[in-house]
């Protein structure tokens, strides 16, 4: 059994449409906690005039019946507000007559996929390309992952994340306790867990505006709760840190992934990287004994969930979309020229952490029901529940 999902949609069309596969029935279904998670999506110091247009709130179309889900596929779907400014341009339909200002691109974004999508795909307007590898499709996958989150919450475990890093500012990223990440304020500008890394970090978004630039930085993921045993060392496809590093290089500018404290042990000798283990009384009934009083590895060893905390780093490039265009040159004529520019964020390393939660909860949620199967939500916890106590036996 698998939890998996796709979406459909352009930017600027009709709607943003997801469906999950792999949702136990029974589990309940709360369309508030969804909204929720795309409302966080939308929030963050330095976003851009897109998030003004939109309030995202999800629909669900099918899958699901008073409540709860009902074990078959389940369709969302998030309309784009700003489609009723886009209606020709976008239409699905042939139209007899050009639109008026059809807005074609013919001038690529460095960085972007517009030249390479246009190659690829041999057409004239890059729009083609840019509605669809707009970042705007990750509001259905943070929809997708709202559901994700309500069936790992079903079996105590929860993910959460925050900033470490934006631009220049930390030289070295912030680490938090789960504790100092939970109590980030909802309306935190830029989802930092340090109030004066955090000031430092506005007033670089702020200069980076005016100099009509963009800014990157390095967003964590923690996931607590989860069980010993996910993941598998037997398979490359299978172990659990080559789908993680998968799902979070797959969000939009992310150009590197790290778990727990890859980058800085690569440097370090074996005897200050290996979490050394223990063994005495565990307080929780039905899990390990064994522990680890570090976790560098940031709870994967072998490609399997060691019990410790999972920790996920996403590093995320400046968006390529500039104020300030960079060189580039017109795909028609050949001449140089300014790259297009029609809206954009100054950075969006918060939203990303969002995502990422999502991204994460995705495959932690597909591998709860590769490990513990069960057509109900019920059959799946007595499977859960059952392998517990084999763990804590252990």
């Amino acid at each position: 059994m698998q939890f998996k999902f796709t979406t459909s949609g352009e930017s600027h069309g009709k709607a943003l449409v997801a469906i999950i596969e792999g949702v136990p029935a029974g589990l309940p279904i709360d369309t508030k906690a969804i909204d929720h998670e795309l409302w966080r999506r939308q929030q963050g110091y330095g976003r851009g005039g897109r998030m003004k247009i939109e309030t995202d709130t999800v629909e669900i179309l099918s899958g699901v019946r008073h409540g709860k889900a009902l074990g078959s596929p389940i369709c969302l779907m998030i309309k784009n507000d700003d489609f009723v400014h886009w209606t020709e341009i976008m239409s699905s339909e042939a139209v007899e007559e050009a639109p008026k200002n059809p807005r074609i691109v013919t001038r690529p974004r460095p960085g972007h996929a517009d030249l390479a999508g246009g190659q690829k795909y041999k057409t004239r307007d890059l729009r083609d390309i840019l509605e669809r590898a707009s970042a705007r499709e990750t509001a259905a996958r943070v929809a997708c992952g709202a559901v994700a989150k309500q069936l790992l919450a079903a079996f105590g475990i929860d993910v959460k994340s925050h900033v470490i890093k934006l631009g220049h500012v930390q030289a070295v990223p912030l680490w938090r306790t789960w504790e100092e990440i939970s109590a980030i304020p909802t309306d935190s500008p830029l989802n930092c867990a340090d109030d004066t890394a955090q000031k430092e970090m506005i007033k670089l978004v702020d200069e980076t505006k005016t100099a009509g630039d963009t800014l990157g930085g390095i967003f964590e993921i923690v996931a607590r709760g989860l069980p010993v045993g996910l993941g598998s060392h037997t398979s490359w496809e299978d172990k659990l840190d080559g789908r993680i590093a998968r799902a979070i290089m797959s969000i939009h500018a992310v150009k590197a992934v790290e778990i727990g404290e890859g980058v800085a042990n690569a440097g370090r000798p074996g005897s200050q990287v290996h979490d050394e283990i223990f063994f005495g009384e565990s307080a929780d009934a039905g899990t390990s004994a064994f522990h680890r009083p570090t976790n560098r590895a940031g709870g994967l060893e072998g490609g399997i969930t060691n019990g410790e905390e999972l920790r996920v780093r996403g590093y995320k490039k400046p968006i390529a979309t500039l104020r300030k265009a960079l060189h580039s040159v017109d795909i028609n004529t050949k001449e140089a020229d300014l790259a297009a520019f029609e809206r954009s964020d100054i950075t969006a390393v918060p939203a990303a952490g969002v995502i990422g939660e999502a991204m994460l909860a995705i495959v932690l949620a597909n591998s709860m029901r590769e490990k513990f199967g069960g057509d109900s939500l019920e059959e799946m916890r007595r499977n859960y529940d059952g392998y517990r106590e084999q763990v804590a036996e252990y």
